[in-house]
């Protein structure tokens, strides 16, 4: 499994969705391409916006509905946690 720190890339704000999608379009789109699994730890990331997520998430589940059973979220916070159960759903319903 790979460990994307999603901190590394946006820090401890969430909020360029051009960094979310660097990090979509660089490190996860290619761990998934293979097969594998990622676990995407939001570890020191205080906070992210509705957009970053987007972006970071929506194309990819829209690929490929099955694509979350590869994505594991770790220490994400219950805003955080939040927004991704949004993305996630309304991604799932535009399939």
């Amino acid at each position: 499994m790979k460990k994307i720190t999603i901190s590394r890339y946006a820090g401890s704000f969430g909020g360029d969705k051009d960094a979310a999608a660097r990090i979509r379009d660089g490190v996860l789109k290619r761990a998934l391409a293979d097969g594998g699994s990622v676990a995407l730890d939001f570890a020191g990331v205080e906070l992210a916006t509705q957009s970053f997520i987007h972006a970071l998430l929506s194309n990819i589940i829209r690929s490929d509905a099955t694509i979350l059973e590869r994505i594991f979220f770790r220490n994400c916070n219950a805003s955080i946690q939040e927004i991704i159960e949004i993305v996630a759903e309304y991604s799932q319903e535009e399939l």
